[in-house]
């Protein structure tokens, strides 16, 4: 089991909210593989709520209950570190980076955390300090 503090990539956070995901096996094996809380961002949840929303109209407040019991929590204020997540933007600009991409990065930056919780195969190219990998979970 992983201890606390993995980050929190938006699809494994809907798949696990969504039973007729085709991750959503995938995704209860993450949570219950890591103990919480898994630390993610403001991009993350309003990705998963913007999500979930197509899926059903409680999907939102779902997301939200999750991190009211603590599965989650927000580890990054992204109006802190505007100019880094700047930076990651302009490093990855030749891949398909998000917002929530380049957060999550920051993330892993500021509190030395390589393993995350992901099917985002770009976390394989990306690097978070020097050049450190991600450990996908």
């Amino acid at each position: 089991m992983n201890h606390a503090g993995v980050l929190l990539d938006t699809g494994p956070l809907v798949a696990l909210l969504s039973k007729h995901d085709a991750n959503h096996d995938r995704a209860r094996g993450m949570f219950g593989g890591c103990l919480p809380p898994f630390r993610c961002c403001e991009a993350v949840l309003a990705e998963a709520c913007f999500l979930m929303r197509k899926i059903n109209a409680d999907g939102p407040a779902e997301v939200m209950a999750l991190g009211a019991r603590g599965v989650y929590q927000v580890a990054i204020a992204a109006q802190a570190h505007l100019s880094n997540i700047e930076v990651l933007l302009k490093k990855y600009a030749d891949q398909p980076i998000s917002f929530a991409d380049a957060c999550l990065i920051r993330c892993a930056e500021i509190h030395g955390e390589a393993r995350i919780a992901t099917f985002d195969t770009d976390f394989r190219r990306y690097r978070w300090g020097r050049n450190r990998k991600f450990d996908q979970i």
